[in-house]
């Protein structure tokens, strides 16, 4: 650890320890040449992916419909009484379904993000599977009849959202993802990270 990571927060040095982490690249020289090439046989949807009409990325934005209905049905699941039970068990499955094109724009810049980024996307990604996951058991635990589970696993998802989100923000804010430079489909090869293109570590 150097002395600068010393008086970093916790959060903060475990999002660098996993810059440094090389026993995720095995996993992204798997996963990002076909999510590359997903998107190079289809280049109106990785212009769009990328938010090439918008001129700026399209991910971030894309995260606040789904976060935003499942805080929601868990605000009415917490607040709301009988009454609100139909209302988030709605919600909460409309966040299921809005996870997935918001997956696919977060891919399409992970693919041309740098190394580091790649890194920190990766266990990004995976705390939002399991949050997903979280939350399709928990909408199907509602259908059961079994509520209380459900509900439990739908604060645990949020938990897990919370985490990711913060490494989506440690990406955006202090790697600079996605590249700039990259509103088309993915290149045949990553960008660098913003620090390392200016010289300069951010932060």
């Amino acid at each position: 650890m150097s002395h600068a990571d010393e008086h970093d927060s916790p959060a903060l040095r475990a999002a660098r320890s996993l810059e440094r982490a090389e026993a995720l690249d095995p996993v992204i020289d798997r996963v990002r040449p076909w999510v590359a090439r997903l998107l190079e046989d289809r280049p109106g949807l990785a212009a769009l992916a990328h938010g090439r009409p918008l001129g700026h990325a399209l991910h971030p934005l894309m995260t606040d419909l789904p976060l935003g209905l499942w805080m929601s049905a868990s605000a009415l699941d917490l607040t709301g009484g009988p009454d609100a039970r139909p209302h988030a068990d709605r919600l909460l499955g409309l966040g299921v379904l809005a996870a997935l094109p918001t997956s696919l724009t977060g891919a399409a810049d992970w693919a041309v993000s740098g190394r580091r980024t790649q890194r920190v996307g990766t266990a990004h990604a995976a705390l939002n599977s399991a949050a997903l996951a979280l939350y399709a058991g928990s909408w199907l635990l509602r259908r059961q009849g079994s509520r209380s589970l459900g509900v439990a696993a739908s604060l645990l998802a949020g938990g897990l959202v919370g985490a990711s989100g913060y490494l989506g923000g440690h990406m955006s804010f202090r790697l600079g993802a996605p590249p700039r430079q990259h509103s088309g489909p993915p290149t045949t090869r990553p960008v660098p990270d913003a620090d390392e293109m200016e010289g300069t570590p951010l932060g």
